[in-house]
């Protein structure tokens, strides 16, 4: 086991989620079988007591309401004056003007630590086209995917974490790339926010952020291959208890 798996479940990091309501209950038992502790809270009036007791935060759109977006931005100015991570996942930002707007408000606000999103969402962050339905990407124009990287993390002084196929992390001159995973987590509800909350954990390690976000995909995909080999797995349904077991060892 990595370096940096071995810190968070030492550390047991308390991530503050302000995140996707459809995947609250998926990402808490994900994030608690991985090591790391998860807190749900979008209450603005507890935003900065939740966010000055955790050790990161994760700030989440995908079914992002008007009251949810103060307690975001408080939550994430707690985090940039505790020098605490704070991650965002631009969840379907190029669905509809409400989320862009969401977005460019949480990115003016907001110093982020990362970046995280499929090729489309993190497309749109830079102005570079890129073909969706919904909030998933559905162009698997790889040859763009280092690019889109390097301009987020460089238009948003942030780590850029491009999922897909392929994974790309870059921050600062460093990249890396990732292809481990498995077909089944692009049929899950709530793979990609997880995904974000076990960022956000790895990046409260004192490793590099490259690697800390590598080990992170990295793990995570390992995880999904080896869930989908077990001998009674059969499809999604099967599949999801044996990841999280897989998230565990």
């Amino acid at each position: 086991m990595k370096d940096v798996i071995k810190q968070v479940r030492q550390k047991q990091p308390l991530i503050h989620h302000l995140t996707n309501q459809v995947v609250m209950n998926f990402t808490a038992n994900g994030l608690l079988a991985f090591g790391a502790s998860p807190i749900m809270a979008k209450e603005k009036a507890e935003a900065r007591d939740m966010a000055t007791i955790a050790n990161g935060v994760l700030i989440n759109i995908g079914t992002i309401m008007e009251p949810e977006l103060g307690a975001m931005i408080v939550a994430g100015q707690t985090a940039n004056e505790r020098n605490i991570p704070v991650v965002l996942d631009p969840v379907g930002v190029a669905a509809s003007a409400y989320r862009k707007q969401a977005i460019e408000k949480l990115l003016e606000t907001i110093s982020f630590t990362a970046i995280k999103g499929n090729a489309g969402e993190m497309a749109h962050l830079v102005d570079v086209h890129w073909e969706t339905r919904g909030v998933e990407s559905i162009d698997d124009d790889l040859n763009k995917l280092e690019d889109i990287a390097q301009e987020v993390a460089e238009k948003y002084n942030t780590l850029a974490i491009v999922t897909g196929e392929i994974d790309v992390i870059y921050h600062a001159g460093n990249k890396k790339t990732n292809k481990t995973g498995h077909k089944y987590l692009t049929k899950i509800t709530g793979a990609g926010c997880l995904l974000g909350s076990i960022i956000t954990a790895c990046l409260t390690t004192n490793a590099e952020k490259v690697e800390s976000a590598y080990e992170a995909v990295h793990f995570y995909g390992k995880a999904a291959e080896l869930a989908a080999i077990q001998k009674d797995v059969n499809g999604t349904g099967t599949f999801l208890p044996h990841f999280i077991d897989a998230l565990f060892h």
